[in-house]
C-alpha cells in the first residue's frame, strides 16, 4: 500500500512525519485506544482513509483495489468507525503547531503573518441523525433534501495551507464561531475577512490579543468622511441608523477617503457572546476606515470600505492594504479545490462523528498537496499561487515513495479577473424531488 507521508518525506518537511505510522500510533494511545494487530488496525485503516480522501473521497469498494489489500468496504467502514474522533483531531493540531514553526513563518507581508477566514457550506446523506444536527435548508419537505453544515476555516494567506476548520449546523451566522478560530492567531498576526465578520465585538476580541484585523464594513454601517463630522451614541433598535449619522467618533483625517476613528462599543450585545465576555470589551477602539474604488472593463465602478487596526498609514498605505484585502479572494478559490476539485461538496458518513472525521482528514490531505505547491513553486521559482493544485493533486495521486517531483503546471498570471458565475452546461431538465421517495416509487406501482 502506498504511504502518502513516504512521497513527501523527502520535502523535509517536519510537519509530515505527524502522520507517520509512529505518530498515527501514538496520537491513537494518547486518545485511550487499544488494538489487535489485526488487517485493519487503527494505523492501516487511517492510512486507507488518507488514500480515500486523496482520490476524491473515492467508494469504499475502490479501496481494495487502490491497496492492494483484500478486506470488504463493510469491515473498512467498521474499522474506521472504531477510530476515535479524538485520534484525528490530535494529529490535526500536531501537524499544524509544526506548521505555525515553519511554513508559517514564510510569506510575512510587511513583517506580519496573515490569515484569512471565511465560511461556506457542504452536504450530507439525508439520514436522521444528521438531519437533527445540521438541519437542511427551507422550503425543502421531509426526505427530498440532504442535511447541510455551516462550515468555516482559517487559512494562512502565504501557503494557503488549512489551520482549523468548523462545522456547525446550517442555520450558524459566521461570528457565532469566528472566536473558536481565535487562539490560532498569535499577536501581530493580521486578519483578513469579508463584510460577515466586521462587527465592533469582533476587532475588540482582536484587539484584546494583540492581532490586527482587515475586515470589509457591512453596506449598511454609516461610514462618513467628512473632517469633524457629528456622530450619534450608540442605543439599541435601529435609531442610529435612522438618524443617518456614523456611530464612530471622528479623530484625525489622513486623507480624502482614510481616517482614523473611534468605535464606540454598542448598547447590546451580540447573540454569540456572553454577557461576561460583553462587559469585558473596552468602551471603544481606536481604528482605520478607509474607502477605494475597483473600475474593471465592462462593469460599474465599485466602493470598498475597509476598517483596519493598522493605523500607521506611513507603513501602512491606503494602496497597500487594498491590496492585501484583494488577495483574500485566494480564499474562495482555496475552498473551490477543496470543495470541487477534491470533493468535499458532499461529504458521505452517515454519523456526526463520520462526518467530522471526514472533514478532518479533508483538511490534512488538502495540507499534503498544498506542500507539494509550495515545493514546486521553490523549485521552479515562481509564486505558489501559480501552482495548479490539480496537477499537484494529481502527482500526488500517482507517486511514489522515491519518485522525484515532477514539473507541474503553472497558471497564467491573470490579476483582477472576473468572470461570471453561471454555468453553461446545462443540467437534465428532470423534475425536483418533491415526495418522498417511498411516496413516489408507491405511485409509480400503483399506475
Amino acid at each position: 500500500m502506498r504511504i502518502i507521508t513516504d512521497i513527501i518525506g523527502h520535502f523535509k518537511q517536519g510537519w509530515t512525519e505527524e502522520l507517520s505510522a509512529a505518530a498515527i500510533a501514538r496520537a491513537c494511545r494518547e486518545a485511550g485506544m487499544t488494538w489487535h494487530n489485526s488487517a485493519l488496525n487503527p494505523i492501516v485503516t487511517i492510512q486507507i482513509f488518507f488514500l480515500q480522501i486523496l482520490h476524491g473521497n473515492t467508494a469504499c469498494e475502490h479501496l481494495s483495489h487502490l491497496t492492494g489489500m483484500s478486506f470488504t468496504a463493510a469491515a473498512y467502514c467498521k474499522a474506521r468507525m472504531r477510530v476515535k474522533l479524538e485520534v484525528f483531531g490530535i494529529l490535526l493540531r500536531r501537524c499544524v503547531e509544526q506548521l505555525h514553526q515553519e511554513t508559517f513563518e514564510m510569506s510575512r507581508w510587511l513583517g506580519h503573518r496573515v490569515f484569512h477566514v471565511d465560511g461556506s457550506s457542504f452536504s450530507m446523506p439525508d439520514t436522521a441523525e444528521l438531519k437533527a444536527h445540521f438541519g437542511q435548508p427551507g422550503g425543502q419537505r421531509p426526505g427530498c433534501g440532504f442535511p447541510t453544515a455551516h462550515w468555516m476555516a482559517l487559512l494562512h494567506a502565504g501557503s494557503g495551507m488549512i489551520t482549523k476548520m468548523l462545522a456547525a449546523p446550517l442555520r450558524t451566522h459566521d461570528m457565532s464561531g469566528v472566536a473558536k478560530l481565535h487562539p490560532e492567531l498569535r499577536a501581530d498576526d493580521v486578519l483578513v475577512a469579508d463584510r460577515g465578520f466586521c462587527s465592533f465585538a469582533h476587532l475588540a476580541l482582536l484587539f484584546q490579543r494583540g492581532v490586527h484585523g482587515l475586515l470589509r464594513i457591512h453596506q449598511r454601517a454609516i461610514v462618513d468622511f467628512t473632517p469633524g463630522r457629528p456622530h450619534v451614541q450608540p442605543r439599541g433598535g435601529k435609531a442610529n441608523r435612522k438618524s443617518g449619522k456614523p456611530r464612530s467618533r471622528w479623530l484625525t483625517q489622513l486623507g480624502q477617503t482614510d481616517q482614523i476613528v473611534q468605535w464606540l462599543k454598542p448598547a447590546n450585545k451580540p447573540h454569540w457572546m456572553s454577557t461576561q465576555q460583553f462587559a469585558a470589551l473596552p468602551e471603544a477602539i481606536t481604528v482605520r476606515e478607509l474607502r477605494y474604488t475597483i473600475h474593471a472593463e465592462g462593469f460599474r465602478p465599485e466602493a470598498i470600505t475597509l476598517v483596519t487596526t493598522l493605523l500607521d498609514v506611513a507603513c501602512y498605505s491606503l494602496p497597500c492594504l487594498a491590496e492585501l484585502f484583494r488577495q483574500r479572494w485566494e480564499i474562495e478559490t482555496n475552498f473551490g479545490h477543496l470543495k470541487t476539485t477534491m470533493k468535499m461538496d458532499v461529504l458521505k458518513c452517515k454519523t456526526v462523528d463520520g462526518v467530522l472525521r471526514e472533514l478532518k482528514v479533508f483538511a490534512l490531505i488538502y495540507n499534503m498537496v498544498r506542500q507539494v505547491m509550495l515545493e514546486a513553486a521553490s523549485r521552479q521559482r515562481v509564486d505558489v499561487r501559480r501552482i495548479s493544485f490539480i496537477d499537484a493533486l494529481r502527482w500526488l495521486q500517482t507517486a511514489r515513495p522515491g519518485d522525484e517531483l515532477v514539473r507541474l503546471v503553472v497558471n497564467p498570471h491573470r490579476p483582477n479577473r472576473r468572470e461570471p458565475r453561471v454555468r453553461k452546461r446545462r443540467p437534465k431538465q428532470y423534475p425536483l424531488m418533491k415526495k418522498p421517495r417511498r411516496e413516489l416509487t408507491k405511485s409509480m406501482a400503483d399506475k
